[in-house]
């Protein structure tokens, strides 16, 4: 279940606050702001962790989140200005938001035009460099409860 795998990351989080660097709490008014800017309205899940967290990353693995509401003079690890920045070099299409880079060619993003029954969107990997009749967008987690259980526990080296 989602919820409960958000719930499990944010506890191995805290267990492991010492590897952990997050911008911390960013305010509601921000993140509707971070919305009317790309267009889109985050995923229940997404939204708690960038409320809650903002942006930053647990060891190694950098999640990409909110940093400030200056969305055009920001940088990594700022999800709606890379993913702004992304729509207009590659043409990112529209209903997918850049919550992570691999640091290769493949970056992660919330594809928004799918969504659950707890209204909940999958993290779908993305390509730089295919035409978009290539893009496969392959499945990288239900939601993003998964994906960022997923990326704590590799972390950690439980996976």
């Amino acid at each position: 279940m989602s919820q409960q795998d958000y719930i499990d990351a944010v506890g191995l989080l805290e267990q492991n606050s010492e590897i952990s660097d997050f911008v911390g709490r960013i305010a509601e008014e921000t993140v509707r702001k971070a919305e009317n800017k790309i267009g889109i309205t985050f995923p229940p899940l997404y939204r708690e962790f960038v409320l809650n967290y903002g942006a930053g990353n647990f060891g190694s693995e950098e999640i990409y989140g909110i940093l400030k509401d200056d969305f055009d003079n920001s940088g990594i690890p700022d999800a709606v200005w890379f993913t702004l920045k992304q729509r207009e070099e590659i043409d990112l299409p529209r209903n997918l938001v850049i919550i992570y880079h691999t640091g290769g060619e493949e970056m992660f993003c919330i594809d928004v035009s799918q969504k659950n029954e707890f209204n909940e969107s999958p993290i779908v990997s993305y390509s730089i460099g295919l035409d978009p009749e290539h893009q496969k967008n392959e499945l990288i987690a239900r939601d993003f409860g998964e994906f960022f259980l997923q990326r704590v526990k590799s972390e950690l080296g439980l996976l």
